[in-house]
């Protein structure tokens, strides 16, 4: 019996110190980082394209469940986020030096968004959408940086997360990363056009259309045969779009229909665009048109990929 004990305490051990080698972040060092001059245009089309006010703009009437918010420039976070997994608050990723990022370099801002890793070395939560910013170019990234140090610094710190065991344990994020996270930017496709090439990054980069658009598994993965099309939200609230040319999708939709719907809001049928993705539709419209336009291009070659709404239970 003695053996047994001291044979599982073994086992224990080496288990757990491969948990610990396994789930350790491995962020990029400062040296890797390609040698750049920013375009802060450009990172202003990064900042839109990636909606990141919708997310990090402080809520109006200081209700942190509310989507609206007066000033997309002023970042402080404190907006939640309530799925099943707990509710997360979106931190102040202003340039405020003591509670935003101002003090941050520019490799701990790429390790953030394209690693999940945090200045002090921790995993963030994947309800910050770096497994799709992990595709952006780092160059987009870092302009997107120099972006947000032009807007002004607000004081103030979002609450902590609020979340059960085990989930409150961020090492165990490290195991989700090994599932999903994989390092790859964006490949151009040599035998698609320009455009296409353009909306592709646009939508499965800075965009993260797949973070709302493809359905999640029970550990919050997307489920990569359903790929953008559609699902439950993720915040609990309603079924989200299904993007492919499926019959419940868009296959009746044009590009032109597409794109006049993402700088209009407005449906072919004339209906306005509702919930969570009239911030993103208002982002998507201060793109340029030729954005829009690569964005549909896009999204009208994905193929069909059925995936209806359950019909409520009677």
């Amino acid at each position: 019996m003695g053996r047994f004990a001291i044979f599982v305490l073994l086992l224990l051990i080496i288990g757990g110190a491969a948990f610990w080698l396994v789930t350790t972040p491995r962020p990029l060092e400062a040296a890797a980082l390609p040698k750049h001059t920013a375009d802060v245009k450009n990172g202003e089309r990064m900042f839109l394209a990636g909606g990141c006010a919708s997310c990090h703009a402080a809520p109006d009437e200081g209700k942190c469940d509310n989507p609206h918010y007066s000033d997309h420039a002023r970042l402080g976070g404190g907006r939640c986020l309530r799925t099943p997994f707990g509710t997360f608050y979106v931190p102040n990723i202003s340039p405020d030096q003591k509670d935003g990022i101002g003090g941050w370099s520019d490799a701990a801002f790429v390790n953030a968004v394209m690693k999940g890793i945090s200045p002090e070395g921790e995993h963030y939560y994947p309800a910050f959408p770096y497994a799709s910013y992990q595709r952006m170019r780092v160059e987009d990234v870092l302009d997107l940086r120099a972006y947000l140090a032009t807007l002004p610094p607000v004081a103030g710190k979002a609450p902590p997360h609020e979340l059960p065991l085990p989930f409150k344990w961020r090492r165990g994020v490290g195991v989700w990363k090994l599932l999903y996270l994989d390092g790859r930017p964006f490949t151009p496709d040599p035998k698609r056009s320009e455009e296409w090439n353009a909306g592709a990054y646009l939508v499965e980069g800075p965009g993260h259309c797949g973070e709302c658009h493809t359905p999640r598994n029970l550990i919050g993965g997307p489920v990569k045969t359903l790929h953008l099309a559609g699902g439950p939200n993720p915040e609990g609230k309603g079924w989200v779009t299904n993007l492919t040319q499926a019959p419940d999708g868009l296959a009746e939709w044009t590009k032109a229909d597409i794109a006049s719907f993402l700088g209009t809001g407005l449906l072919p049928d004339g209906d306005a665009v509702g919930g969570s993705m009239v911030a993103v539709q208002e982002n998507i419209a201060k793109l340029p048109t030729t954005d829009r336009l690569a964005i549909a291009e896009y999204v009208k070659s994905l193929p069909p990929i059925p995936h209806p709404r359950p019909k409520p239970a009677k």
